[in-house]
């Protein structure tokens, strides 16, 4: 049934702080924004798109206090990255806080995991070395 996912959406209450985030300190590839949206390119094909309330509301057909409120945890957003050591450090020097550090996942993946300016919570992770190469 479905083909490909073609974008994340996040509901935010502050845009402007959130695209801040995500184009600054994140570093997403920023492809534009309006008064309701703002939209980063993750990888070929793929967005992540924020939406203010009213963009919300927009989206949904909706009146925009018709959204619950966020409560508590809702998600989580993996990405992979070459190097979680180096990530983390990179964002804890912009003021990213990280709610656990780079830990060994006995999954196999390196993880740290942050929240963004508004809860939405992020994984970076790698692949933990095998120490069986050459």
């Amino acid at each position: 049934m479905i083909r490909k996912i073609e974008a994340t959406v996040l509901f935010v209450q502050d845009l402007d702080t959130c695209t801040a985030f995500y184009r600054d300190t994140f570093r997403l590839e920023y492809q534009g924004n309006d008064a309701q949206s703002a939209m980063f390119l993750l990888q070929e094909g793929l967005y992540l798109i924020l939406l203010s309330p009213e963009g919300a509301a927009d989206l949904l057909g909706t009146p925009g206090n018709a959204l619950p409120a966020p409560t508590g945890f809702r998600g989580l957003l993996a990405a992979g990255v070459v190097d979680v050591d180096a990530a983390y450090k990179e964002l804890k020097a912009k003021g990213v806080t990280f709610l656990r550090p780079p830990t060994d996942q006995r999954w196999g993946l390196r993880t740290a995991h942050f929240a963004d300016p508004e809860g939405n919570v992020w994984e970076i992770n790698q692949p933990i070395a095998t120490g069986t190469e050459g």
